[in-house]
Parts: C-alpha cells; structure tokens; sequence
C-alpha cells in the first residue's frame, strides 16, 4: 500500500528512538522510500548507521550540507507523500509547535505540505503539563495528526502514559494517512466480521472457526479510501489492539501476527448473534453501504443455562444410523441480519454479504443474491486451497443480478479492495 510513496522520518532525543529502526524498517518493506532526519540529542540513543543501512539513504542532520540534495530541507519537503515524527519529546513538539525552524528536522517539517504525524514518547509528568497539551492543541488545529502515546513502562520504571505505540501500530497509522485515494470521503460504510459465540451456560459457548481476517481486511480497505468506517466484530483475538475511530487516540499493545484494528476504524465489539443484529440495526440507519462479511451463528442454544451443565442433566438419545448413545441439544435459529437488512433498505444504500458454502457454491449463493434482496455476495468454497477461514488469501466468486466475476487467488486485502471497487464501480 505504501509502494512509491516517500516517507520522512523524524526522529527526536527520546529513549524510544530504538523503535523508530523498527519502523523505519517496516516502511521500506512495504514499498516506500524512507529518508530519516536526526536530531543532535537522538544519536545519544542510536546512531545514524543503523538508519542509513536500514533505509539506504544518508541519514541528513545538518541543514546545509547534504550528498544527495541540493537545498535539502526544501527537496526533501517537496518529495515527502507523508512526514512522520516518532518519537516526538517535548521539547520538538514546543518547536514544531511554535514554528521554530533551527535544524534539519524542524526546517524541512515547516517546508513540507504533506500530511503529518506526530508521534508524543516521553515521561507521564512531561505529557500531560499544559504547555506540552497546549502545543499539541496547536498542532492538531492545523490539521496535524497526533497519535496519543500508549501507556506502558517508562524509562524511569514507572507504568503510565507517554508510552510510544508499537512500530506496527504506526505503519498502520501510514497506510491510513497516505494508502490509498480517499474516493470513498464522506461515505459511511458499515462491516461485520469474526464469529458470534452463543453460550450454553456459563462456561461453555456454540461459535465457528472464522477469524476475522476478511472483515477486517474490508475495514481496512475502506478507511485507507477515505470512507467512514465502522467495523461491528465478533470476539478474535488481538482485536483491541491499535487506533480507534478517533485517529487521534492511539493505542500501544503487543504486535501481533493476528487481526490488528486497522487505523481509523470505529469498532463495536459483540459476543453474539443477537447482540451483532442489535448493533448493525443501529449503525445501518446512516449507512451508505453495509458488508455482512461476519460468521454469524445461524443457531443458538435453546435455553443458556444460568450454572455450568451437568451431563445427568442432558437428555440422553440413539442415533438410529448408528446405534451410538448419546447426548441431544435443542437448538433455535437466530435473526437473518442480511436478509433483515434487505427487507429494511435504506434508499440508496448498498447491501453485500459473504456465501460460504462446503458444495453447490454457485447455485446456493445466487439463491441467497435474490431471497436477501442484496447487490452483491461474495461466495467462496472451504474446499479451495487458500480459501475459508484462517487464510491470508481467499479465492472469491462476486455475484450480482447483472452478472458474475470470479476472483484468483488473492490476499484478502486485495480481495477486499476488489470487493469495494465491485459495490462502488458507478462512484464518479
């Protein structure tokens, strides 16, 4: 996503200077050129070395003097599709803040005219005085982004605010800002994603095996273009973890190799069918478009039981298959959210759902296309390799009353991208 995109990173004095080698390497993993400037008191915490073999370019600490541009505050501010400063200690937020302009750093942050992040690292005290909240007041009034820092050990053994987010949580934070082309502004587009899980008492739940990672793949798709999003997702794990709606509230957490929120996502968390029905009635009132990609449980528990079950209690059958003795359950069916939605179209709203099927993949979701009243469902098979739960890829079948497009194998963010560009093909 960040391919031919070209990345400032500004690294201040701040013990937190060690993750910024980190980002500095995942930005040029995913594709963009990344140009690190230094301040004086940020080479106390790490060299320029590690930088420059990381990013292969020279890292620029003096205004005046350059091997690769002439001028190259005023180059650099020119090229930069975004300009990220993490961390950011106090002392560089007060300069940026009150326009200072007195190294490399700070002069090629007021030249350039990209987008901006702010990255605050720093002791718990030295956040929240009043000037440090004043200039960062100052910042986001001329629409700088500023990612408030996480709460974790500080430097000085304490457990508190001032924390700098994990790398991973800023590359999101990138993608975001300067991913994609935001021609989905000014739509709100609702996702589902994750299972439901239905619980039998206590201890003891009915769920399914997806994880998520196509809803929020969709999410993420939909807020790097701009859009409004809102994700209404079951229970997967890590989920928490990163940036909310907000943008500027940040999140730390651990990085993990699991579903991570993406950034500029509001989140609803449910636990059941019930509670994922109650959300999405709610959040589709408003909705320019509503992907049910979740894994809702099509039944639920007749009863829950208000203590843990006991197996005398069950009632005990045969199987007249296969004269096997065992235990029964009484099951009801749960609330058809798409087909609700169908029955309680918005005007002009666009509705979508996912079809996964174990056989006649085609037949069973044409079916469903016309009984929920939907435009678009998006079918594809457990049986195919890299398809199905669990999967960075999917192989998808997109159907719609005009026709049928069937998908190659492809990860599910660029599945979700496809998915997008199927439901939005007629946006001017």
């Amino acid at each position: 996503m960040l391919k031919g995109k070209t990345v400032i990173l500004g690294v201040s004095g701040g013990i937190a200077a060690y993750k910024a080698a980190a980002l500095a390497s995942a930005l040029k993993q995913g594709g963009a050129e990344v140009y690190v400037l230094m301040t004086e008191h940020a080479k106390e915490f790490i060299g320029p070395a590690t930088f420059e073999g990381l990013t292969g370019h020279r890292v620029i600490s003096d205004t005046f003097r350059s091997e690769e541009f002439l001028i190259p505050h005023i180059r650099l501010a020119a090229m930069a599709d975004l300009f990220l400063v993490a961390p950011a200690t106090a002392n560089i937020i007060a300069k940026l803040s009150a326009g200072i302009a007195d190294d490399m750093l700070t002069s090629t942050f007021i030249a350039a005219t990209c987008p901006k992040l702010v990255v605050p690292a720093m002791n718990v005290n030295m956040y929240e005085n009043p000037a440090t909240q004043d200039n960062l007041d100052r910042l986001r009034q001329r629409g700088i982004v500023v990612l408030e820092p996480a709460v974790g050990h500080l430097a000085e053994g304490s457990v508190a605010r001032g924390k700098m987010p994990e790398p991973s949580v800023l590359y999101r934070m990138a993608e975001y800002m300067i991913g994609c082309n935001k021609d989905l502004a000014g739509k709100k587009i609702l996702i589902t994603a994750g299972p439901t899980r239905e619980p039998l008492d206590p201890v003891r739940y009915l769920t399914n095996r997806s994880t998520g990672k196509m809803g929020y793949a969709l999410a993420k798709a939909a807020a790097m273009r701009g859009a409004e999003t809102v994700l209404v997702s079951g229970p997967v794990h890590d989920a928490g973890d990163g940036v909310d709606n907000a943008l500027l509230t940040g999140g730390g957490g651990n990085a993990s190799d699991s579903v991570l929120l993406p950034a500029g996502v509001k989140r609803v968390p449910v636990q059941t069918a019930a509670e994922m029905a109650e959300a999405v009635k709610k959040e589709s009132r408003d909705a320019d478009c509503v992907i049910m990609a979740a894994a809702v449980a099509d039944f639920r528990p007749l009863r829950q039981e208000p203590e843990k079950i006991k197996k005398a209690k069950l009632k005990q059958e045969t199987d007249p298959e296969t004269g096997v003795r065992g235990y029964s359950l009484s099951l009801e069916r749960t609330e058809d959210i798409l087909a609700w939605l169908g029955a309680h179209r918005q005007p002009g709203q666009k509705l979508a759902g996912f079809s996964m099927e174990t056989e006649n993949l085609l037949e069973n979701s044409r079916r469903k296309l016309v009984e929920k009243q939907v435009d678009l469902i998006a079918a594809n098979s457990l049986k195919k390799a890299g398809a199905g739960f669990g999967t960075d890829t999917n192989i998808v079948t997109l159907i719609r009353q005009e026709g049928e497009r069937e998908l190659p194998l492809l990860s599910k963010e660029e599945t979700a991208q496809e998915i997008l560009n199927e439901l939005f093909a007629e946006t001017e």
